[in-house]
């Protein structure tokens, strides 16, 4: 595939890559109640990680928050496997989203005021979704 018939991507991976990049970087030296706080609010969704060290939780966090935003950004990563790492990650921001309560009107996926900020992420899984539909089918299109 030429550069040219990749170059939509472009502003995409750039995007998505470097928001994500940005939020691993940021979370990398957390203070431990702002790590409190992150791991306080992902268990409310996801039960199992209250079992984490909130430490350990951030640490884990902006590790993959880091190597999801270098994948998406550096060119030479295959398409679908960034689009793969930023649709899991997106998806997982999604869930949160619709299992924290408080954050979207009762049987609708219409935000409230306290959700808007994390339904916003709904971008970076269309992101995710597009290269990842891009890396498969771009394939066979190829064949």
């Amino acid at each position: 595939m030429t550069l040219r018939n990749k170059a939509w991507q472009l502003p995409l991976r750039l995007a998505a890559g470097t928001f994500v990049l940005n939020s691993g970087i940021s979370k990398w030296d957390a203070d431990e109640e702002h790590a409190k706080q992150l791991q306080g609010f992902a268990a409310g969704a996801y039960p199992f990680l209250a079992e984490l060290g909130a430490r350990t939780f951030v640490k884990a966090l902006a590790a993959s928050e880091i190597a999801i935003g270098v994948a998406v950004l550096v060119p030479v990563v295959p398409t679908a496997l960034a689009g793969a790492g930023l649709t899991g990650f997106s998806a997982g921001l999604a869930g949160l989203y619709w299992r924290t309560p408080g954050m979207h009107e009762p049987g609708s996926l219409r935000p409230t005021e306290q959700g808007m900020t994390q339904a916003k992420d709904v971008w970076l899984l269309a992101i995710g979704a597009a290269l990842l539909i891009d890396g498969v089918l771009g394939k066979e299109r190829r064949s």
